[in-house]
């Protein structure tokens, strides 16, 4: 069966012309990360395909997520009184989390290295981390539950909105500048929660019971980090970046209303889900709070996806995603109270409908993109060489 054509022929030249351009000045991953990623790349064989690295990496996410959904599908199991996760899935989260973000920094040294860099390797790489955010977001939360000692699931849901903002302000930032700035947050973040995971496995959960000092938590920290990696790192860097491309007339988008043009989407999208869970019949957020952040995650990276191919092709970013039309009309049958005896199969139903979508839309546009390109996307081998 066809695949629906997803990008346009305009973008499709516009990929036809586009040159990375990225800036990454986080000490963290200059001094420490990259000369240890550049050993990891010397190791792997040379036939292996990026993108088949960056896919194994995106794996280990969705695998810890399934793990932790297992052991704390309801975010209880860290709480006093519950049976805790056992101490080899932290290990294993641990150990996972890393690798995830392993390769993630090896794909693109492995592209250049085998002479194999297309944008359809940018555009996938990005793509999956859109989506990986609410997977490590949702996973490193089993670590401190909602218990009385945790974080309260509308806190996340919160906490989740900051890390998808945080994440879509690089991509807006491409947008209107064609550079990639790189934000610090992420690498710190990423060798954080993979220590966390591990320390969590030897000391138990309860350490994170007791306070730091005072009257100060853990689970504190954890909401300063989150919250403090963007009002104090991300949004002024953002910020910076695109008045200084003004200042020097490089700005790619003359007016504020197109500069401004790929928060239309995400703003929506979280209008939308709010609304759902403010008004909530039968306070959905508290029943199915891992669902609804993997409805939500989800329902973002296809609004990322979109915008990441709109800055690689220089083209128009679109104000509205049309998956957020049927999913108003979910929310607004929904918030009415017409669907309340049966929100919760309806959440599910809808989460289904998102993910499919999502998959099916990355599915067509890598198969696209490889057409255009005439290559595989999981194999350095040429079509034509067969």
């Amino acid at each position: 069966m066809a695949l629906y054509h997803y990008v346009t022929q305009e973008q499709l030249s516009g990929f036809d012309k586009y040159k990375y351009s990225a800036v990454d000045s986080n000490p963290l991953s200059i001094y420490v990360m990259h000369p240890f990623w550049n050993s990891v790349v010397k190791i792997l064989p040379t036939w292996l395909a990026p993108n088949l690295i960056t896919f194994t990496g995106f794996m280990f996410l969705v695998l810890t997520f399934t793990l932790l959904s297992f052991f704390d599908f309801d975010f209880y199991a860290s709480g006093e009184g519950y049976t805790h996760v056992p101490s080899w899935v932290w290990i294993a989260a641990g150990l996972f989390n890393f690798l995830a973000y392993t390769l993630d920094g090896v794909d693109g040294k492995q592209a250049r290295r085998t002479n194999s860099s297309t944008p359809l390797g940018e555009l996938f790489d990005h793509g999956l981390d859109s989506w990986a955010c609410v997977f490590f977001v949702a996973t490193v939360y089993s670590v401190f539950g909602r218990g009385e000692t945790g974080v309260g699931v509308v806190t996340l849901y919160y906490l989740l909105w900051v890390v998808l903002f945080s994440f879509i302000l690089s991509h807006w930032e491409k947008y209107n500048t064609g550079i990639l700035f790189l934000p610090w947050g992420y690498d710190i973040s990423q060798v954080t929660i993979s220590v966390v995971y591990i320390v969590t496995a030897v000391v138990g959960v309860e350490t994170w019971y007791k306070p730091v000092i005072g009257n100060v938590h853990y689970r504190n920290l954890f909401t300063v980090m989150i919250v403090g990696c963007l009002f104090v790192v991300t949004l002024p860097m953002s910020l910076y970046n695109v008045f200084k491309a003004y200042r020097n007339n490089t700005l790619k988008h003359s007016s504020v209303y197109e500069a401004l043009l790929p928060f239309f989407s995400p703003v929506l999208l979280f209008v939308l889900s709010t609304l759902w869970i403010s008004l909530s019949p039968t306070d959905i957020i508290e029943k199915q709070p891992r669902i609804f952040y993997l409805m939500v995650g989800t329902a973002f990276s296809n609004v990322t996806c979109k915008l990441i191919v709109c800055q690689m092709s220089n083209t128009r970013c679109k104000p509205l995603i049309l998956l957020l039309l049927p999913m108003t009309a979910v929310v607004l049958l929904v918030i009415s109270g017409t669907l309340q005896n049966g929100e919760i199969i309806v959440l599910y139903i809808w989460t289904a409908v998102v993910i499919l979508t999502h998959i099916h839309y990355g599915v067509s546009v890598v198969k696209q993109l490889s057409d255009h390109f005439n290559i595989y996307a999981f194999s350095l081998k040429k079509p034509n060489s067969d």
